[in-house]
């Protein structure tokens, strides 16, 4: 049963058809960055997290939004939107969608008041707008749930209370935001894990994956099934957070992908973490990282024929095997060699420190249930894996 205030995926109702594209409007009218309204409905961007969209006014129950990217051309275009409405009664209120220099990606979710039956989605053929009808009434939709800065502040809160560790501010992204992150284990603990997400603004069914993830580590440290005297994590769950409180597709506030900044580090974001890993103690060393994004399926990016013998090890002790072992949770693993000179996070880590380091892809529309429950399960595989690699290649 639907109720307010919970989100409504419709990701298995939604009709593929043709969709009234918005035309510009006539010359009288300007665009609203920040909203537009009629005596009947009303769309808002105004809130952490809203896409930086244009809303025209086609009628007084038909509103448009052009949905754009923050820089161009956008690498893999992931065109958010996220936006608040409100609607009269008498009627329904329809909000075409249209995107600039991208196709449909994110099936709308709902959070609102009003008749569930009324929220319907048709998608244009060609993949370039979508027009959503809503019911009386108000409400927020968004092309996934909305994860941002409150719920970061929480998640770190938590880690820090159940894993004794240490909550610390790496530095400051071009707005002014800390760049959050809760240091796990002793400080001098020679073997340092770390985890990274949301360096795109959009995937949050990777924030699901390393928020359970993160909870189980710190949960395993409390109990001293991991050795916090051994090793330590260091945990950034929110690497961009302008580009999540701006509703930005990919980029952050410098109109850069994070993704391909590592190495040249000319954002702040990046930065802070690199120039954290340099100040550590030499006795410190990274053993492995893992950075966690959404793409339209369940997949690891790991090592490919660069690989070493411990990293192949690990390969097969975390992940080898296990492709459909997880219930509703069915992974690929695909191998890649590093490319010196892309500035991904994955290519930067192996190759500065000669460590396992995996990009964890998480399906745009996997279950959360069982998107938390693998990654709870590989979490608490996550160390032995590493003890087995490192004393398999040292045993050889």
């Amino acid at each position: 049963m639907w109720r307010a205030g919970t989100w409504l995926s419709l990701a298995a109702i939604i009709g593929i058809g043709s969709v009234a594209h918005a035309q510009p409007p006539a010359s009288s009218s300007k665009p609203a960055p920040s909203g537009c309204e009629t005596a009947q409905g009303s769309v808002y961007f105004d809130f952490e997290g809203a896409s930086r969209s244009t809303c025209y006014v086609e009628d007084d129950r038909t509103l448009s939004i052009l949905v754009t990217p923050e820089h161009l051309p956008p690498i893999n275009p992931s065109p958010w939107y996220a936006f608040r409405y409100r609607s009269v009664e008498g009627g329904k209120l329809t909000v075409n969608v249209r995107y600039m220099a991208a196709r449909h990606r994110y099936a709308p979710k709902w959070r609102g008041s009003g008749d569930p039956a009324v929220f319907s989605v048709t998608v244009a053929q060609d993949k370039d707008a979508v027009s959503i009808t809503l019911p009386p009434g108000e409400g927020v939709v968004s092309g996934q749930p909305l994860v941002t800065s409150g719920h970061y502040d929480d998640l770190l809160g938590k880690l820090a209370k159940n894993g004794k560790g240490k909550r610390v501010i790496l530095g400051r992204s071009h707005d002014g935001h800390p760049i959050r992150a809760v240091r796990l284990g002793n400080a001098d603990a020679p073997r340092l894990v770390v985890l990274l997400g949301r360096q795109h603004p959009p995937e949050v069914t990777g924030a699901t994956a390393m928020d359970a993830f993160t909870l189980t580590i710190a949960k395993l440290i409390r109990s001293g099934a991991i050795d916090r005297t051994q090793f330590q994590f260091l945990i950034v769950p929110l690497l961009n957070p302008d580009g999540v409180a701006r509703g930005h597709w990919r980029a952050n506030l410098g109109g850069v992908d994070l993704n391909r900044d590592w190495g040249t580090f000319k954002q702040p974001e990046t930065r802070a973490v690199a120039d954290w890993l340099a100040r550590l103690p030499t006795q410190v060393r990274p053993a492995l990282m893992l950075d966690f994004h959404s793409t339209n399926r369940n997949l690891f990016y790991v090592q490919g024929d660069e690989a070493t013998a411990h990293e192949k090890a690990f390969l097969a002790a975390l992940l080898g095997g296990k492709e459909t072992a997880f219930a509703g949770f069915p992974f690929k693993i695909e191998p890649r060699d590093a490319n010196p000179g892309s500035g991904t996070t994955k290519n930067w880590f192996n190759t500065t420190y000669r460590i396992p380091a995996y990009t964890y892809e998480v399906g745009d529309d996997s279950d959360p249930i069982a998107v938390r429950a693998a990654a709870e399960a590989l979490a608490q595989n996550l160390i032995p894996s590493l003890d087995l690699a490192l004393k398999g290649t040292r045993d050889k």
